[in-house]
């Protein structure tokens, strides 16, 4: 089946390509493991240079590059320009701390010099999505490659011309040959290309399905792996909090890149006082968004990625209908060219609805009427996923209690979640494990090697320099009672022994475990 790369603001197929065979795929993992056995002995300020150079090509074409991920999955253009903008940073921001990330670690035990040494583990696989088709794969890329790893990138099989983009622009950048690769493969292929000897991890950002798939399959070849997948993120607004900063920031938050953000907010919970109001306003904001032709700088709403992803979010919104829900504003697709969807408020969802627990991927809201804290942790604790959650209030006390009481990777407050080169990103719960980004994100796919050199104890060094005495010792010629002929001729009054103390091993103490 060929791979297609398809306009989704009006349908129409901009490229196809054949997927690659079994055979193209072991020429790619075999360059991919030599290419790693020339690429992690690079010295690292040599590695950082190609890093700067990525992030420059990024920069010098950055018009380009936001026209196709614009043309092939529909983000609005001024915000893939910012995610290019976003690829260069992470870029630079690798390149000017991976020293200090991978410097080796000194520890403090007992006598012997122990440092724990951070060192790449070799071919990694990445399979990526398409909702930020260059920013996933950068935030990936650039700590792996710095680290001295060799990548190979499985992308969403909707963003061929994006994935082979970034292949390009790396090996532009003057990275070795074979250093990343993207694998035009389908789905099914991901099994074959992770079940090679020479892959050694994988990481996964998608649904919750591909990571459970690829996880058992790591899980079973014992191969490191990485988890980020869906988020189901409350936005919490309490009756402190100033509300026309929050408005704002929610329907911002559902509307980026057209709903389609897994960090998004998606389920508001409004305190009581506070509720009607912020609804009046959400709704008029989420009225207002432009939607159209995302190459015009005023669009603000593009189409959705794909027909399989408006189609999955209109049964999710009719599901939600069906089993009580309400619709205060959109509810249907949009008539014309395109995956086009109205931006959707829903209220009164059931935690019977399916809608309730699922994911929404797409400019659909639910609103959520909470009475007090409690029930604000509790409704956003209710969930199988744990990505991320903004909370929006101006009490200290409540700040505090909800940054330990949520059940998420990040909770952001009196902001909305994003996610940054300097900060750890991923989740708990049904929203996966391991962490992208941040110094903890480049350590994810690094061997923590403890080495240890103990140092001698004091019998033994006593025990050293008496051997190291004896061993330079000038011989004597027990005939003639003087020294050999090799050594200057000195009295043959013997030096008087000097006395050494050496305490019986059993008396030592001993550390070395």
């Amino acid at each position: 089946m060929p791979i297609q790369s398809i306009n989704p603001a009006n349908g129409e197929l901009l490229r196809s390509y054949t997927a690659q065979t079994r055979e193209d795929l072991h020429r790619k993992i075999v360059l991919a493991d030599t290419a790693f056995y020339c690429f992690a002995d690079v010295p690292l300020p040599h590695r950082a240079l190609y890093m700067r150079k990525l992030a420059n090509l990024l920069d010098h074409e950055a018009g380009e590059l936001a026209a196709l991920i614009t043309m092939e999955m529909g983000k609005p253009i001024v915000q893939s320009r910012a995610e290019i903008a976003k690829c260069a940073s992470v870029c630079r921001y690798y390149a000017d701390s991976a020293a200090r990330i991978l410097a080796s670690e000194t520890v403090d035990f007992s006598a012997s010099d122990v440092q724990v040494r951070w060192e790449p583990l070799g071919v990694i696989l990445a399979v990526m999505p398409w909702n930020f088709p260059f920013w996933q794969v950068f935030r990936f890329l650039a700590p792996a490659l710095m680290a001295g790893n060799t990548g190979l990138l499985k992308h969403a099989s909707n963003v061929p011309q994006c994935a082979l983009a970034i292949e390009a622009l790396v090996r532009r950048a003057g990275f070795p040959r074979g250093t990343f690769q993207t694998l035009l493969i389908e789905s099914g292929q991901v099994e074959s290309v992770l079940a090679d000897e020479r892959v050694v991890a994988v990481t996964v950002t998608g649904s919750e399905t591909a990571g459970r798939a690829v996880a058992a399959q790591a899980g079973w070849l014992v191969k490191k792996s990485v988890l980020e997948l869906g988020g189901s993120d409350p936005f919490i607004v309490m009756h402190s909090a100033d509300l026309d900063l929050a408005v704002a920031a929610a329907v911002e938050a559902r509307c980026i890149n057209s709903g389609q953000s897994c960090i998004a907010g998606k389920r508001f919970l409004i305190a009581d006082p506070i509720y009607d109001e912020f609804e009046r306003r959400f709704v008029a904001g989420m009225e207002a968004k432009k939607i159209g032709d995302p190459m015009l700088e005023t669009t603000e709403i593009g189409p959705l990625a794909t027909a399989e992803q408006i189609d999955a979010l209109e049964a999710q919104v009719k599901a939600a209908v069906e089993s009580g829900a309400r619709v205060v504003t959109g509810g249907e697709r949009m008539v014309g060219k395109g995956f086009y969807y109205e931006p959707t408020v829903l209220v009164e969802v059931r935690r019977d609805s399916p809608i309730y627990r699922q994911e929404l991927f797409g400019p659909v809201a639910m609103l959520f009427r909470v009475a007090d804290i409690d029930e604000a942790i509790a409704v956003a604790n209710d969930t199988p996923f744990g990505l991320g959650a903004s909370v929006w209030t101006r009490n200290r006390i409540e700040q505090k209690r909800f940054a330990a009481a949520l059940q998420v990777g990040a909770v952001f407050i009196n902001a909305p979640v994003v996610s940054d080169a300097r900060l750890p990103f991923g989740g708990v719960k049904r929203s996966g494990y391991g962490r992208e980004l941040g110094s903890a994100g480049m350590r994810e796919f690094l061997n923590a090697k403890t080495v240890v050199i103990q140092e001698p104890t004091a019998a033994e060094r006593a025990a050293e320099r008496i051997a190291n005495r004896v061993a330079t010792e000038p011989e004597v010629d027990e005939e003639e009672d003087t020294y050999t002929p090799s050594m200057a001729i000195r009295s043959r009054k013997k030096a008087p022994t000097e006395r050494i103390h050496i305490p019986f091993l059993a008396e030592e103490r001993d550390d070395r475990k």
